[in-house]
């Protein structure tokens, strides 16, 4: 029997046919509606950041707070407390989000984190040597330190790393290395200095408590530009992804990628480290649930990191408000108890999610 196969079917035979394997199309769109509903998610948990906290405020004061302000006391707890530490939980929850998930991929180890490069480590041993030795004393003097740390840390782990050669293992490695010798040094300054001491073991543990609006103007700019550093990348990062042969016979520009992506996770730790401290497992553990939900693709890890990561940031800092009425517990705190069993619980049910 002859079949014509120049033919092509009706069209009422090509609108009856379902969509070959799940479609591009059909998984793009359950991608885009998970990411709708994240976005949701994260909407409900910064309205219980603001309106939530160690003083029982209406919902009525906290709209009245928020658009009508009248200088009242809970006014003033609304507009210059909450909101401040509101915003600055969502941009130091995506950029730690993003910017681990960057990291990830660009070091093709699921167990990186921001701090694997000795990001956060420059900015700690710059601001400690700013307190000890410059006589700094003004939180807002902590930003540059810390961004000027984690500028020039990464600058040596690129050296070290062997510059136009690096590959993910060197950088690796010559994080690690950077990583160790900054620890060292910021525990000898800060054992041979008390006010060092002092003032630093409350910027180490991590905490929202001292935001306000002139500090989230400040980061605003590196975390954007950092943000879109690593946003234009994704295509490059998928490719690197599946080994540097094949990335170069894509096309990929495996230098320029890399350096890139370290500039974008620069500015994204530094301003985030510098506004309130290291925080831990953000960046580490957020991506595993991402990738385990969009896939490899960092087109869709990168804008569910930013919107994910928040929602776990803000979470932690609003429980920790609520478990120690009237003080509270710092948010580092909060997501070390959580991140840490949370992970290993992953790991142990092999749900980790692989590059």
């Amino acid at each position: 029997m002859l079949v014509d196969h120049g033919s092509p079917p009706p069209p009422a035979a090509l609108a009856a046919a379902p969509p070959a394997h799940g479609s591009p199309a059909r998984r793009n769109a359950a991608r885009g509606a998970g990411l709708l509903a994240a976005t949701g998610l994260l909407l409900a948990v910064a309205v219980a950041s603001i309106a939530v906290g160690a003083k029982d405020i209406p919902l009525d004061q906290v709209w009245h707070g928020l658009f009508h302000y009248a200088g009242t006391d809970d006014d003033v707890v609304i507009r210059k407390l909450r909101l401040p530490r509101t915003l600055l939980g969502l941009m130091v929850g995506a950029a730690l989000g993003v910017a681990g998930a960057a990291m990830q991929a660009l070091t093709r180890n699921p167990l990186a984190d921001p701090g694997l490069l000795g990001v956060n480590a420059g900015a700690a041993a710059a601001v400690v040597t700013g307190i000890s030795f410059l006589g700094v004393t003004s939180p807002g003097a902590y930003v540059w330190l810390a961004l000027a740390g984690a500028a020039a840390v990464s600058v040596l782990v690129y050296a070290v790393g062997g510059s136009r050669s690096a590959t993910p293992v060197r950088l690796a490695l010559a994080g690690t290395a950077v990583t160790a010798l900054l620890q060292g040094w910021s525990s000898a300054v800060q054992l041979t200095d008390s006010v060092a001491l002092d003032r630093m073991r409350f910027w180490q543990v991590g905490s929202l408590a001292s935001a306000d609006l002139a500090t989230v103007r400040r980061i605003a700019p590196f975390l954007l530009v950092g943000a879109l550093l690593a946003l234009a990348t994704a295509r490059p990062l998928n490719a690197i992804a599946l080994g540097d042969d094949t990335a170069r016979g894509l096309g990929a520009r495996l230098t320029s990628t890399r350096i890139l992506v370290m500039a974008a996770i620069t500015l994204l730790c530094g301003a985030a480290t510098a506004a309130c401290g290291p925080i831990v497992f953000i960046g580490l553990m957020v991506p595993h649930v991402v990738r385990g939900v969009t896939g490899p693709d960092m087109r869709w890890i990168l804008p569910y990191a930013a919107v994910l990561s928040p929602v776990l940031l803000l979470g932690s800092d609003v429980l920790g408000r609520l478990l120690t009425r009237p003080a509270e517990l710092q948010v580092g705190i909060v997501t070390a108890v959580i991140g840490g069993p949370a992970f290993i619980a992953l790991v142990r049910r092999g749900r980790t999610a692989q590059l």
